[in-house]
């Protein structure tokens, strides 16, 4: 069935505290949604951000992030007095997020609401339904807080190797700590079910975001070693990246820890580390999609150290070894997207056709002026999905202005329209018309920004993850194009008869 939505991550929700969150911000955009005759919202991964503020490297791949835990919800709950909020330095910028000032100053905040909380049922009930990755998470951050926010393969070596009596005298020692960083998962999570089940009431299904591989510096890693291809020491042996390319003639060095495949292919249920990391995604999305998809089929390996990944090596993914076991642990339709950009080769796209999973088509990569491509709309399978650009990609407008002449001349041939005369539009409607199933559109693009509206961009640290929406944006004249649009081009949901009487 063909539908549409919108990538826009959380954290550009507009808001007083600095950050986009989980309250009422998140509502309307919902809301917006609907009167959009959008099916889907997209969102960037929901964990807490690590070193670099992205959230494709975090402390937990099960966790959520503590910025965006609803202040006003909690002073609602009479855990927060407004006086303890309201006039706490968030950051002052409504269009980009510091997050120095958030991590000064919130978790301060979130210590005076747990103060005020008083153990329920439904806490013990989260605490025991997610206990399989909350324990080692909230062990872990009380760790990391007690060694002044050092990396585990840095602490004293009777923790570092989780040496029982050591873990068990933590666990006594720092229990108030654990049950802090509980309370605020519990929080986190009891927002984000509200706001997931406001949206699919709304018909609207969530996609989420999840990174193919996981920080080192993680609850992940520490809490199990062996399933990750590490030394007698802890360290790895290698790393994850990608090899140069048209891009970066370096190649790209991510240092997440690499898998040990043959080490979960081989455990008592194979794969279970994986069962329980898809557990935890189709817990709290609708919808999956897993990045960098290619590396399942084959990974690049960079020998851990090494200042670059000009020196890297291919090596054997568990390919559809991993999916037969997790259809037999969920079904035989998973609802995954496979981000399958880039280079690809037979044995990558025999992966994708045999996994049945949609695949991705990015329309920014499509004109290229010295050959045909796969992104071009004509060429599209219906088993795909659409986007004008990622979260990695710059906004349509932002493209024209650094993009190739030549392609930028393609792209107006093609798409009949001057690169600048409402160009953003122009792709909008090239995805909408395309014979894709599904097409998502980045939030900036509807509102015509230029570069500066970019949520990422690979291979740079400092100015990434900060965008955010102005308010007001999101209002209903632009509700109502978008609306007429995706009516049009066959993607807006079928109204219900009560619908069609009101």
């Amino acid at each position: 069935m063909r539908a549409s939505g919108i990538l826009m991550p959380v954290f550009s929700l507009p808001s007083p505290y600095g950050i986009g969150t989980l309250g009422e911000k998140a509502y309307n955009f919902v809301d917006f949604l609907k009167k959009s005759g959008q099916s889907y919202w997209q969102i960037l991964p929901l964990n807490p951000t690590n070193y670099g503020d992205s959230p494709y490297q975090s402390f937990s791949s099960a966790a959520g992030n503590p910025y965006f835990i609803d202040l006003d919800m909690l002073s609602r709950e009479g855990l927060l007095l407004k006086e303890e909020y309201e006039e706490v330095d968030f950051g002052s910028d409504p269009f980009s997020i510091d997050y120095a000032k958030l991590y000064e100053n919130r978790y301060p905040v979130l210590r005076k609401a747990f103060a005020r909380f008083k153990k329920n049922d439904a806490f013990k009930d989260f605490c025991k339904a997610e206990g399989y990755w909350l324990n080692e998470y909230a062990l872990f951050m009380a760790l990391k807080d007690s060694f002044g926010g050092k990396a585990w393969y840095e602490w004293d070596d009777a923790l570092k190797l989780r040496e029982e009596a050591s873990l068990k005298a933590v666990e006594e020692n720092l229990s108030e700590e654990i049950d802090f960083h509980k309370f605020v998962q519990f929080k986190f999570f009891s927002q984000w079910q509200a706001l997931k089940k406001y949206a699919n009431e709304n018909g609207i299904k969530i996609i989420g975001d999840m990174p193919i591989y996981v920080a080192l510096d993680s609850a992940d890693v520490w809490s199990n070693t062996k399933q990750f291809d590490l030394d007698e020491n802890l360290t790895p042996n290698c790393v994850a990246g990608t090899p140069p390319d048209a891009f970066s003639e370096d190649g790209q060095l991510w240092g997440s820890p690499l898998y040990d495949w043959d080490y979960m292919e081989k455990e008592a249920k194979p794969y279970s580390w994986w069962c329980n990391r898809l557990k935890s995604a189709f817990s709290i999305y609708d919808v999956v999609r897993i990045d960098h998809f290619r590396g399942f089929e084959a990974y690049y390996a960079i020998k851990y150290g090494a200042k670059t990944a000009k020196d890297g090596v291919w090596k054997k993914g568990p390919d559809m070894k991993l999916f037969e076991a997790l259809k037999k642990e969920f079904g035989e339709k998973l609802p995954i997207i496979a981000e399958d950009l880039g280079f690809l080769t037979p044995e990558v796209k025999k992966l994708l056709k045999d996994s049945g999973f949609p695949g991705m088509k990015v329309l920014q990569f499509a004109f290229d002026s010295r050959e045909d491509s796969d992104y071009l709309p004509h060429n599209y399978p219906k088993n795909c999905i659409v986007y004008t650009g990622t979260h990695d990609n710059d906004t349509v407008i932002g493209w024209t202005k650094s993009a190739k002449a030549d392609d930028v001349k393609m792209a107006e041939e093609y798409l009949n329209t001057k690169a600048d005369a409402g160009f953003n539009w122009a792709f909008i409607r090239a995805a909408m018309m395309s014979v894709a199933d599904t097409a998502i559109f980045m939030m900036p693009d509807f509102i015509g920004l230029g570069s500066e509206g970019r949520i990422n961009t690979p291979s740079t640290l400092g100015d990434n993850w900060k965008w955010r929406i102005e308010e007001g944006c999101t209002n209903d004249w632009l509700a109502k194009i978008i609306y007429d649009m995706t009516c049009l081009y066959g993607r807006a949901p079928k109204k219900t008869k009560k619908e069609v009487g009101n």
